[in-house]
């Protein structure tokens, strides 16, 4: 089966759930056929714990009456690290080193990880 539209499909069914190594314990994000760096193609889905910090954080200005959004740059707590952004706050105070945790929401009729500062 394709790795991305797998993941997709998990996420429609409301579990964020990425891929680790059964013989290295290597977490993997982006879905793929194989583990970067080693190439071991013994991949399986976990769930993934949610549990992230702010690696980079950046502000892009929308042209009025458009609104400010954030892009970042996420660590996983196990390991990886992807591309989303967080909501729950204004563009402006995500702030690096932030904990986040994860939320699957539906946007544009497609499921997206987007994170969330803890305590929010």
């Amino acid at each position: 089966m394709n790795p991305e539209k797998e993941f997709f499909e998990h996420l429609a069914c409301g579990r964020f759930m990425i891929q680790k190594s059964r013989s290295t314990g290597g977490y993997v994000y982006y879905p793929r056929m194989a583990e970067p760096g080693t190439g071991a193609t013994d991949l399986e889905w976990v769930e993934a714990s949610g549990r992230a910090t702010v690696y980079s954080t950046t502000v892009i200005r929308g042209k009025p009456p458009a609104p400010n959004a954030n892009l970042a740059l996420i660590d996983l707590a196990e390991g990886p690290r992807m591309m989303s952004r967080v909501d729950g706050i204004a563009p402006e105070a995500v702030k690096i080193g932030m904990a986040v945790r994860a939320r699957i929401i539906i946007e544009e009729d497609h499921p997206l990880v987007v994170f969330e500062p803890v305590g929010a």
